[in-house]
């Protein structure tokens, strides 16, 4: 099940929003008298006791059914993982007097969650890569990948791993904590869930009628994003992609190129708006994952606003520990590479994702130690086209995991393979895609934010009507978003398989 599906959108959120805001107003008895558990998170009411378990109940029985709507085998994958960290999380907590004690526990967790991880994700790409180094022939393993398995894996080591810093306490109630691990809105396609982030609203948290709307916006764009420009942008990539090697003109593959690269944005971070919005909605914060990557002006700010959950989960779990910037130069190029090589290798188990990962490890490099003092003095237009070559030319490593389907995409894109530089395609599919384009370009970049600023300058009636215009806005694209639901079959989500 995906966020942008019918089922979804009509029967699965809205049943599940009714039973979780109808806990807040379901009156119960306690100490003989009677009290509705509403309120402020803190107050000393049967609302503490109560309402909080209920609601943590609710949302893990359907975040449960989310996941087993794909695959219902790979809970069971999901229960045992989120029971190797509680426990050891227990463990440490009962008997890691010492840093040495804690030590056991973590390496004992932090093993058997990345041996699950790499034995489902990367079995197959190590015996296949054996097999291609020594012309073995061993049998592929044809393991299905579990859904968001990437996902749950890093948050349910984030936890056990600030717990052996002691930033966090250890939770002692296991449904509570398989709730933060399995909560739908970011199980599958993140942001990346710090339980640090979630931990005091995980017990304590309150649900509003103006969290309910600010989250029902946030849901709403999200999903706008994803099937009226994603996957329309998709549409003209897969067009593209399929013509034929060295006949594209140049500007044609570049097209295609960006189209990707819009594509998987506006995809990714589209689901990421729907999770913080279906947070908001719960009475959960989660931390923003985008701030406008398309609008960088090098390849360094650019991964400050991309994925921003993973960078800083790479950041602070092995960068850091490793010894980051401070053991000198040497050792500085050494931790950016091993950061950058997992990074590559954490998208997917194929030497493009390495490659790609690698990429954008020696370009930050060259930034830090370089030309990156001379990039700060030059024009921010300039500074942004180099940005956006960078990030165009690295989703195309991106997607093709076949070497010579890369090759030949990149010399056509070069002018290398024979190939004109315009052709007649070239206005057609402009013709056909260019509001899609246009849209995507507009959304790319902060205009939307400039907008809400003058709206805070107008008057009384002139916030009245742009919130009207807001409204009936989103009202005429959520009828759109329903009727190319209906209608289109092409609803992918990439990053179901990292």
């Amino acid at each position: 099940m995906v966020f942008s599906s019918i089922p979804f959108l009509f029967f699965f959120l809205p049943l599940c929003l009714l039973l979780y805001y109808a806990i807040s107003c379901l009156p119960c008895v306690l100490h003989g008298k009677h009290s509705y558990v509403m309120g402020r998170p803190g107050e000393n009411s049967s609302k503490g006791r109560y309402q909080i378990p209920l609601q943590n109940g609710i949302l893990l029985i359907f975040s449960l059914i989310f996941y087993a709507w794909g695959e219902p085998v790979y809970i069971l994958l999901m229960l045992f993982a989120s029971a190797v960290d509680f426990v050891n999380g227990l463990l440490m907590e009962r008997f890691g007097t010492s840093q040495g004690r804690r030590r056991i526990f973590l390496i004992c967790s932090v093993v058997i969650n990345l041996s699950v991880l790499a034995f489902f994700k990367y079995a197959d790409f190590v015996i296949g890569t054996i097999n291609g180094i020594f012309r073995a022939e061993f049998p592929l393993l044809n393991i299905g990948l579990p859904i968001g398995i990437s996902f749950f894996t890093f948050q349910t080591m984030s936890y056990i791993i600030d717990l052996y810093r002691r930033e966090v306490p250890a939770e002692r109630n296991y449904l509570t904590y398989l709730t933060y691990v399995s909560m739908f809105p970011q199980l599958v396609a993140g942001p990346i869930v710090r339980f640090s982030t979630v931990n005091e609203e995980l017990h304590q948290r309150k649900v509003s009628p103006q969290g309910f709307q600010r989250g029902l916006f946030r849901f709403m764009q999200g999903l706008f994003k994803k099937v009226l420009i994603a996957n329309q942008a998709g549409a003209l990539w897969e067009e593209i992609r399929v013509l034929e090697s060295g006949q594209a003109p140049v500007i044609l593959c570049w097209m295609g190129a960006a189209a990707f690269t819009l594509q998987l944005y506006f995809d990714f971070s589209a689901y990421s708006d729907m999770a913080i919005g279906m947070g908001w909605m719960l009475g959960f914060h989660f931390s923003e994952n985008f701030q406008y990557p398309l609008w960088a002006v090098s390849v360094t700010d650019f991964w400050r606003r991309w994925h921003i959950s993973l960078s800083t989960w790479f950041r602070d779990y092995v960068y850091i520990p490793l010894g980051g910037n401070r053991r000198g130069v040497k050792r500085h190029l050494f931790n950016m590479m091993v950061v950058w090589f997992l990074t590559g290798l954490w998208h997917g188990a194929a030497w493009n994702f390495v490659l790609w990962g690698l990429y954008y490890g020696i370009l930050l490099i060259l930034e830090k130690y370089v030309w990156g003092k001379k990039l700060e003095k030059l024009p921010s237009l300039f500074r942004h086209f180099y940005t956006i070559v960078i990030v165009v030319t690295g989703f195309v490593l991106f997607v093709f995991d076949d070497v010579q389907m890369l090759r030949n995409y990149l010399c056509s894109m070069a002018g290398c393979a024979g190939n004109a530089w315009w052709g007649t395609e070239c206005l057609w599919y402009m013709q056909n895609y260019g509001a899609v384009l246009l849209s995507a370009l507009v959304l790319a970049v902060p205009f939307y934010p400039w907008m809400c600023k003058k709206r805070e300058a107008l008057g009384d009636r002139g916030k009245m009507f742009f919130s009207l215009l807001e409204m009936a806005g989103c009202l005429m694209l959520f009828v759109l978003t329903v009727a190319y639901l209906v209608n289109d079959t092409y609803n992918p989500f990439l990053y179901f398989r990292f």
